[in-house]
């Protein structure tokens, strides 16, 4: 038996590279998918590079507004009933400032898609699963919500949120069975990690890649594969007893002083 066989997961962040790395994990292990991305072009090519794995369903919606949110949603139930796993990913960098040089709109920005997206997918799937008794939800975090960056505030405030949402909403489904956790991952070899590269030395990201990669004990980024195949643990009945907890993927790092 497959270990999400017959589950219907939504993925926020789907196109992007943790988002189709996930996807196509949970395909491959007899999940029905949908990706939900606000990237048009890149929803399309992911439907493409995910074609003949499994029932996938492609929807282009913006996490931070709440009609929104509620439609994809309503879309997945329309098409395959319920919900029983949701990957809360979607996310952004910002812009690589020190706290006094970040305006009031990037900040925002930040915290309208890392936080008010986490947010409102957990207000609206947790109905669902709550009323089925049964679901578990993964929240999108990073090493920076544990630990602090410099230059990446908005960033970093974040994920911390994502960290207390996490916590919370786990106490307050665990009695209907519904389990919340969250991943950290460091640096991933992902299009995110080459924006930040580049925002923290525009005139050489390979400098900043290799100055990233030495922090990290393994000496290397994470692969997207990597960390899709922790939130296919955490989705799946292996994981049934946890809950509330923050796994890091970070290749050593929480272990340094």
């Amino acid at each position: 038996m497959k270990r999400l066989q017959d589950k219907v997961a939504i993925i926020t962040g789907g196109s992007g590279g943790i988002g189709k790395a996930t996807a196509m994990r949970f395909l491959e292990e007899g999940a029905k998918v949908a990706i939900v991305d606000i990237a048009v072009e890149a929803l399309e090519q992911a439907k493409l590079d995910l074609a003949g794995l499994g029932d996938l369903l492609v929807i282009q919606a913006d996490v931070t507004q709440e009609d929104q949110v509620k439609n994809y949603i309503q879309k997945v139930v329309d098409a395959f009933g319920t919900v029983d796993v949701f990957f809360n990913n979607a996310g952004i960098e910002g812009k690589i400032h020190p706290l006094i040089d970040v305006t009031l709109e990037d900040f925002e920005k930040v915290q309208a898609v890392n936080v008010r997206g986490v947010f409102l997918g957990l207000k609206h799937v947790l109905p669902i699963m709550i009323k089925q008794e049964k679901g578990s939800i993964i929240n999108m975090s990073s090493n920076g919500g544990l630990d602090g960056t410099p230059n990446l505030g908005p960033y970093i405030a974040s994920k911390h949120a994502v960290s207390g949402l996490t916590k919370t909403a786990a106490l307050e489904v665990s009695k209907y069975n519904v389990r919340v956790n969250s991943v950290h991952p460091c640096s991933v070899n992902t299009r995110m990690m080459g924006s930040i590269e580049l925002g923290f030395n525009p005139a050489d990201g390979e400098s900043a890649r290799k100055d990233f990669s030495g922090r990290i004990p393994l000496g290397r980024y994470a692969e997207a594969r990597e960390v899709a195949s922790l939130v296919l643990f955490l989705a799946s009945d292996e994981s049934a007893f946890v809950t509330g907890a923050q796994y890091r993927i970070d290749g050593g790092m929480g272990a340094t002083p």
